[in-house]
């Protein structure tokens, strides 16, 4: 007995609100072994003189425990505990008094039924399948309460046998749901179904089946809102994200309800907004399906602008220094939100005509409230209606830029809102054709003396704008602009001092980097004029409340420095760097929310980027901190739906629904200051190649963990952006240094390339693996990995086709329409960005391995021919022929055993009507000719005429075709120079010359031009002409050659046809008529190629 009143106090304690006796008691209780916690939490539970908080923390605690740690503790316990176990809680729920206590107890039942199937789908406690067919019809509320509640809790109780008690179960909802006398039954059983529904959401005949249920479910909906519980619409937008299709047969009925339910000022804005919530809900994930529904849409529009005007009015709003966060619960933010997140989900097409009218007509309200309203809505739709509201921006702009004169400072405010969200938006077309509007509006806004907030937000719309802003465009501005920042500073400084208002100066500090930013070396004159004053910031600013507007100062100072250049900059670079390096040093004592972390790491590595080489000194001081941030770990938690409710999004925790009653919560802060810092480390290591190479080891082994990161995208992509240049700075090492870092990356980059679930992500470390690859060469992957590899590469291309085959069938949906077809599209691109980066894979692996990789290559021979079947897309075919384009050039002449497979599509695909095809099938036949060997003469003799049609095409030369057309010139070029006994050179060469240069295709200019030396260097008759007759022409395409950047200084090539110049050059007449010919840009080429090569 003494130990139970000893645990009653434990349980006592641990929701003690003293932070220490808590831990203690945590401590305390985490110690005691696993099967006596469950004699004592369940002897807790059952005594009914215990107090009822104590009662209910311990059935909390069993729940939990059974949740955490069942297979630890529970098949260890002697079976006739576990019995025991089972039959306690089963006779707990009859017989308990206690409401609370019951509802606990039956969350541990389900809990405990939960981890009882076992993988078969075998229900191992049929008595609680027993208890719940008894308990439904039993006389008592309370038990059939506690029956629903248990279904709702663990819908899958039923295992392998709902099938067979689908009748059954179905017939027990519908006669909870019609039980009059007991409307909690009838919620409950409400929501009861909805948790079925759901858990059962990819059952497409289950969900039919039960599709005569929703009418009860809706009912339920509106008679549990006006009781003042919403648990049953929470079900019903769940419903409406996880499986919208169990909707449709009713969907009518349910958007009418959730228009009422939204458009009644006597429910709370919760409710209201929830309500709002399925419709916007099913604009994401059944568009389709919504827009037949115009009608509804159209009147969920107005709900929508109504909750916009939902404002207080606030006297002090104009003089806040403090920005607080958006009250999430406001019905103006919910509504702002709603309206952006339909306008994207339903497209502009059918959202703006029905928009357009409301917001005009709200922003000639005299109720300053309206308008607000009718700007704010304006830049939430800019990014859903973003074509359509392209067309009529003209007239958007010049309204809404009437509106930064309006008498209201909050209208003011929500014009400049509208115009920094349109910068965005709709760059750079919109700073194209409204910069000088535009920026004289914003300045004027900015001298709002007496409202600081409207000001403040001036230059914040004035920084989105700069952002986007091309560089030409803003240098006429750049003398206006300055001054006008200028003068606000310092005004701003002296208030800082006098007053300690801040708000407006770090806006202010943020556009002038902004400005800087866009300007570049054109900033240099204004250098001086700010230097000064952001430095006296930086060393003055240093009390906790000026913390952002010193992180922004700093940023400022950097973003200058790189504009400027080092030299304009050299003389403030070591004073500058010693602040910053000063608060490096007090860098321990900052809080980790702390924001001027993140800002001076990013200073750093611009710094880093100003000094180059010289930036090395300063790694000891930087490199402590910034392993520190890039090491941070989150908070993270599995949490069930109960515990879910305590734990609110405030403190900084999202979740995610992982179903089944369970969600992971993670903690946010500290994951963007995270991701910064690793993007800073790729940073340093780019820039200063073998000066970081003190560092690598300790960074990679921070970064290759990390490449399953999955609580952020951003930390994944440098990490994987990291590895090969990682690879490059240990280079200095020597190969073994060099050969260990690789092994710790190679198994975790495959295994990476296998498991990443997002595909931009999985692009970036599809691209690092190959180079890499390149990187290392031959010999880099053992069997192991070329097994793993292999299966997950020939993966990657089966679900390519799979996906394609998906999309064909979303085309036969009954919903399909134009739209869906532009979401398919995206997708498609998505999937073929995959493709590149399996094909870079191949590239690297054949060009590293040669011939000897070719039998592990034959796994996936079937799948990259199938890619270039006739019937399948372009993109599909031009990859599959790159691919081929690699064996042939690395892997030959082994290559030829596969030439059934490729040969014929390849020559055939020379006049395919897609340009991207041609030029791969171009390609190929040049590395036929170059590197194929004999067995290819035949096929190069018949691609000849081919390649020439191609290239005389009257449309050979326009933009989508040239870069075709160019490989198809350099393929003929290869075949004279490679296989001349494939064709009659003397006959085709003065085509060819006529041809050239190549102008678009780097790459391939360099192959004609070291041909044409040849030719030139040999005095080959046809090329020069009699008498040199054609060396005016040869001098006009060296020339263009030079001027396109195809001939590069660093080229042998450039050497010789510099050569051949200076030979001209000895002959005086010759020389003047060749350079007679030329214009002035051309004569400036040839002469910047003598001087150079």
């Amino acid at each position: 007995m003494a130990e139970q009143q000893q645990f009653y106090l434990l349980l006592g304690n641990l929701m003690s609100p003293d932070n220490n006796i808590r831990k203690q008691s945590e401590e305390t209780y985490d110690n005691i072994p696993g099967q006596t916690k469950i004699t004592l939490l369940l002897q807790a539970i059952r005594d009914a003189s215990a107090a009822e908080e104590v009662r209910q923390m311990a059935a909390v605690l069993l729940r939990r425990l059974l949740s955490s740690s069942f297979d630890e503790i529970y098949p260890g316990l002697p079976p006739d505990m576990q019995t025991a176990i089972k039959t306690e809680l089963l006779m707990g729920i009859q017989s308990e008094a206690s409401p609370n206590i019951r509802k606990k107890i039956c969350d541990i039942a389900a809990e405990l039924t939960r981890n009882l199937i076992d993988d078969d789908g075998n229900n191992q406690w049929p008595e609680v399948l027993k208890f719940l067919f008894d308990s439904v019809n039993s006389q008592s509320v309370g038990l059939r309460e506690s029956a629903l509640h248990i279904f709702w809790n663990f819908p899958g109780i039923f295992g392998n046998q709902q099938q067979h008690y689908l009748e059954v179960i179905k017939r027990m909802l519908v006669q909870c749901m019609q039980d009059q006398e007991n409307p909690p039954i009838r919620t409950l059983a409400a929501r009861a179904a909805a948790s079925f529904v759901l858990s059962n959401e990819n059952n497409t005949a289950l969900l039919k089946h039960f599709s005569d249920l929703l009418p009860g479910i809706l009912q339920a909906v509106n008679e549990s809102c006006y009781q003042g519980d919403d648990s049953v619409l929470k079900s019903l937008v769940e419903i409406a994200d996880t499986a919208p299709k169990y909707l449709r047969p009713n969907l009518e009925a349910t958007l009418q309800l959730s228009l009422k339910l939204c458009a009644d000022t006597n429910l709370t804005n919760m409710q209201r907004q929830l309500a709002l919530e399925v419709i916007v809900t099913l604009s994401e994930t059944a568009a389709a399906m919504l827009r037949k529904h115009t009608n509804i849409v159209a009147q969920s529009v107005p709900q929508m602008l109504s909750m916009m005007v939902d404002l207080e009015e606030d006297e002090e709003w104009a003089m806040a220094d403090e920005l607080e966060d958006d009250d999430f619960d406001s019905n103006a933010v919910a509504g702002e939100s709603a309206l952006d997140r339909i306008a994207c989900g339903l497209g502009g097409k059918f959202v703006l005509p029905m928009i357009k009218q409301h917001i005009m007509q709200m922003l000639q309200n005299p109720d300053w409230k309206y308008r607000h309203a009718g700007l704010m809505a304006l830049s939430a739709i800019g990014e859903g209606c973003h074509q359509q509201m392209e067309a009529i921006l003209n007239e958007i702009v010049s309204f809404v830029l009437l509106f930064c004169q309006d008498p209201h400072p909050r209208v003011r405010y929500a014009a400049c809102n509208a115009i920094g969200q349109m910068a965005t938006d709709f760059a750079p077309t919109f700073q194209k054709k409204f910069h000088d509007k535009v920026i004289s509006a914003l300045l004027q806004t900015m001298e709002d003396q007496s409202n600081p907030r409207v000001q403040a937000h001036a230059a914040a719309a004035l920084i989105n704008f700069t952002e986007d802003c091309p560089k030409a465009l803003l240098i006429p501005y750049l003398d206006n602009l300055v001054q006008h920042l200028h003068v606000i500073m310092v005004a701003k400084l002296q208030e800082l001092i006098q007053k300690g208002t801040k708000l407006v100066l770090e806006q202010v500090v943020t556009s002038i980097a902004s400005v800087a930013d866009t300007a570049e070396e054109k900033f240099v004159p204004y250098y001086d004029l700010f230097m000064p004053s952001l430095k006296h910031i930086v060393e003055n600013a240093v009390q906790k409340e000026l913390r952002l507007l010193r992180g922004k100062t700093i940023e400022c100072i950097s973003l200058i420095g790189l504009a400027v250049g080092k030299e304009k900059f050299m003389p403030d670079a070591s004073a500058v760097m010693q602040l910053l390096l000063k608060t490096q040093t007090d860098f321990n004592d900052l809080e980790d929310d702390d924001p001027q972390i993140s800002y001076m790491i990013s200073a750093w590595a611009r710094m880093c980027k100003i000094l180059g080489k010289e930036f090395q000194q300063y790694l000891p001081v930087v490199m402590g901190p910034l392993m520190k941030t890039a090491s941070i770990k989150p908070e993270v938690a599995l949490l069930d739906t109960q515990d879910m409710e305590n734990m609110c999004e405030d403190d900084g925790w999202e979740f995610v629904n992982l179903g089944d009653q369970q969600s992971f919560g993670i903690k946010t802060a500290g994951l963007e200051e995270k991701a910064t810092a690793c993007q800073m480390l790729v940073c340093y290591a780019k820039e200063l190649k073998e000066g970081f190479v003190e560092y690598t080891e300790q960074v990679v082994k921070l970064m290759v963990p990390l490449l399953k990161f999955y609580f952020h995208d951003g930390v994944r992509v440098a990490a994987a952006e990291s590895m090969p240049l990682l690879l490059e700075c240990a280079r200095v090492r020597g190969p073994e240094y060099l050969t260990q870092m690789w092994h710790f990356m190679c198994d975790a980059l495959i295994k990476a390339i296998g498991t990443e679930p997002d595909s931009d992500v999985l692009s970036e470390i599809m691209h690092s693996f190959a180079k890499c690859i390149e990187l290392m060469g031959d010999g880099c992957l053992n069997n192991e990995h070329f097994e793993e590899l292999g299966g997950i590469l020939k993966g990657k291309l089966e679900e390519h086709f799979k996906n394609q085959e998906l999309r064909q069938a979303k085309r036969q949906d009954e919903d399909y329409d134009e739209q869906v077809e532009e979401t398919l599209q995206d997708e498609d691109e998505n999937d073929v960005y995959i493709l590149t980066k399996v094909s870079d894979i191949l590239h690297s692996v054949f060009s590293s391995y040669k011939e000897k990789v070719l039998p592990w290559f034959e796994q996936l021979l079937q799948l990259i021919v199938n890619l270039i079947c006739p019937h399948r897309p372009w993109a599909d075919r031009q990859w599959g022929l790159c691919i081929f384009d690699d064996v042939v050039e690395h892997c030959s002449p082994s290559s030829f055993k596969y030439a059934e497979y490729f040969l014929r599509p390849m020559l055939q695909s020379l006049c395919d009507s897609s340009p991207e095809v041609r030029q791969a099938a171009a390609y190929g036949v040049g590395v036929m000719a170059q590197f194929g060997g004999e067995n290819y003469r035949p096929f190069c003799t018949e691609a000849i005429p081919l390649l020439v049609g191609v290239i005389q095409a009257a449309d050979s030369k326009s933009k989508e075709n040239i870069n075709a057309t160019e490989n198809c010139i350099s393929a003929v070029g290869k075949v004279m120079k490679f296989r001349p006994e494939c064709v009659s050179v003397n006959e085709v060469l003065p085509h060819w010359l006529s041809w050239l240069p190549l102008n678009e295709d780097k790459e391939e200019a360099v192959h004609t031009f070291n041909y044409l030396c040849d030719l030139i260097e040999s005095n080959n008759p046809i090329v020069l002409g009699p008498d040199n007759s054609n060396l005016p022409k040869i001098f006009s395409i060296i020339a263009d050659g030079v001027v396109n950047e195809s001939i590069k200084r660093e080229d042998g090539c450039s050497k010789r046809l510099a050569n051949v110049v200076r030979q001209v050059q000895v002959s005086g007449g010759l020389w003047t008529q060749c350079v007679s010919t030329l214009n002035e840009t051309q004569q400036k080429a040839i002469q910047d190629l003598l001087n150079t090569a």
